[in-house]
């Protein structure tokens, strides 16, 4: 009798977990839907950009012809209307095809799981600007924090928490394979001015620096930008750290940041070679500074050469 009841509960659980793995695959299409573009609000303080480049032309061009291949992810808000997580090029792209709706998974999922999950997905792009990983980098900690709890009052680093004995930037940084260091230095970055970032971003300014630069207050950023356009150079390290001493010790004056940014170093720009706009505006932008001269003359070679083949036929 006790056998038999025994065979009983194993048959139930049995039945149990076919139908639980049956229930999710069909949970699972059930939150595979259409929806609406109207519908989708982007994710708040979304830190990567979508570019209007030749791979979202290709993107368009594919979605024109085979649709949404890869659903996009969103999760229900309160309201009713749904919060995009990733897919944010796929969005884009359906909205210069022409399309009304977007294949989209629907998750449930918390504010801060939304977060990780949104840094996940977009970490996988080939190509990341540093912006885009220092506000994401930034976002992703701050919701880990919040998961583990508050950080203890002796815990002196910004948006830093202990998590099971291991600091938050530690398991961010074994999850996308930096070092606890770097990712300190990029959330850094989210301290400096939007123009400076946009340098960085743009390789103009180089990463160090740009972390050491960051330190300096607003209004000093702004001088540095006037100086550097002034001097048509950009710091070196060795200037970003002693602007930032300068600063720690109250004495980074707009004159000293000037005189900082004066200084002979090897990255310092060369002047133009010429200031007459009429030869200036004439010179392609893809002729590296330096090689202006080179190119004018080859031009007026090349020029003067046609003339005397315009004579010899004449002749």
């Amino acid at each position: 009798m006790a056998k038999g009841k025994r065979t009983g509960i194993e048959l139930t659980a049995y039945d149990d977990l076919f139908e639980t793995d049956q229930s999710r695959e069909e949970a699972a299409l059930s939150k595979i839907r259409d929806i609406p573009l109207a519908e989708i609000d982007e994710f708040p303080n979304h830190p990567f950009k979508v570019l209007m480049d030749e791979d979202m032309e290709q993107l368009v061009d594919s979605i024109k012809r085979s649709g949404v291949m890869t659903p996009a992810t969103v999760r229900m808000k309160e309201d009713g209307r749904y919060e995009l997580i990733s897919g944010h090029r796929r969005k884009k792209a359906c909205e210069l095809a022409g399309l009304e709706t977007l294949k989209c998974e629907v998750k449930e999922l918390t504010r801060d799981e939304a977060i990780i999950v949104m840094v996940e997905s977009n970490l996988q792009r080939t190509t990341i600007l540093p912006s885009e990983k220092a506000f994401a980098y930034k976002m992703r900690l701050e919701a880990m924090n919040r998961q583990a709890g508050r950080p203890p009052k002796d815990n002196l680093t910004p948006v830093v928490s202990d998590l099971d004995a291991t600091r938050t930037n530690e398991k961010l940084g074994k999850e996308v394979g930096e070092s606890r260091e770097q990712i300190r230095r990029y959330i850094r970055l989210t301290e400096l001015v939007p123009e400076i970032l946009q340098m960085v971003d743009e390789r103009q300014i180089a990463f160090r620096p740009a972390v050491e630069l960051s330190y300096l207050a607003e209004g000093q950023q702004y001088t540095l930008l006037e100086a550097m356009e002034y001097n048509d150079a950009t710091p070196s390290l060795a200037q970003a750290i002693k602007m930032k001493k300068f600063m720690q010790e109250g004495k980074l004056t707009n004159e000293v940041i000037q005189s900082i940014m004066q200084e002979e170093k090897p990255n310092q720009k060369e002047k133009p070679a010429f200031k007459d706009e009429r030869i200036t505006k004439l010179i392609p932008k893809s002729i590296p500074r330096g090689q202006e001269t080179d190119f004018v003359v080859k031009a007026l070679e090349f020029y003067n050469r046609h003339l005397q083949r315009s004579k010899d036929r004449e002749r």
